[in-house]
């Protein structure tokens, strides 16, 4: 059988052409860095509710899967956003929507303040998720142990007086509660504030002029929630 002789520079270019192709293989096999699907979210309200039940019912079971947090997910939202719902809910610590929902970076349009109140300056968060983003959902979550709800039934109860600004607060809270039943239990007594209080959100925004007109066009639909902090379930209401 003849020699076979190879000099070092043929052995080092042959070498090179290897590494280089494994590279080339690799880079095509690689997923890129806005490989990510966004056709695959919701494109109407009952989708995006479903979305969010389901989301919701993995955080209670423990089994969240934390979508939509990577690097890669992000990359995609840099130059816009497109959320397939718009959450108001409460300022409090125990009740961050996307946990609650199981949803990441992009997948909500969230508005938080004590009480998910609807007030001058969230009005015009609202319509800017409706006019502009056309979010098809829009839920109105509150939740028990509600710090401005429960200042509120305090208020009606025993005319207790807080800070200038949280009074403020309290009397956006307090119209919606002329029908809660003072003789119920404490415990039961909050929780129907609580739920009043969702829906008197629920009320003021489907009244408003641009509210009301989304709903009749069905532009979007609205739904209201209360989140129980021991189960971590989201109650919806009907």
């Amino acid at each position: 059988m003849a020699n076979l002789k190879i000099t070092r520079r043929e052995w080092l270019a042959g070498t090179c052409g290897l590494g280089l192709g494994i590279a080339l293989s690799i880079a095509t096999k690689a997923p890129s860095s806005r490989s990510v699907d966004m056709e695959s979210y919701p494109r109407n309200a009952d989708e995006a509710l479903a979305r969010l039940k389901n989301g919701n019912r993995r955080f209670m079971e423990d089994k969240s899967l934390h979508l939509h947090e990577k690097a890669s997910w992000r990359s995609q939202l840099v130059e816009s956003q497109k959320p397939f719902a718009t959450v108001l809910g409460c300022s409090d610590s125990r009740v961050p929507p996307e946990l609650v929902f199981d949803v990441g970076f992009g997948d909500l349009f969230t508005i938080r303040l004590a009480g998910n109140i609807i007030a001058e300056d969230v009005i015009g968060s609202l319509q800017y998720a409706v006019a502009h983003l056309k979010t098809p959902l829009v839920v109105i979550l509150g939740h028990e142990g509600c710090g401005a709800v429960t200042a509120t039934v305090e208020k009606i109860l025993h005319k207790t007086k807080e800070l200038e600004h949280i009074e403020a607060l309290i009397q956006l809270i307090k119209p919606g509660l002329k029908k809660l039943d003072l003789k119920l239990d404490h415990d039961r007594l909050l929780s129907a504030a609580v739920e009043m209080n969702v829906r008197w959100s629920m009320q003021r925004l489907s009244t408003l002029p641009e509210g009301e007109r989304a709903l009749r066009e069905k532009r979007v639909t609205l739904v209201g929630g209360v989140y129980e902090l021991v189960t971590g379930r989201i109650r919806f209401l009907e």
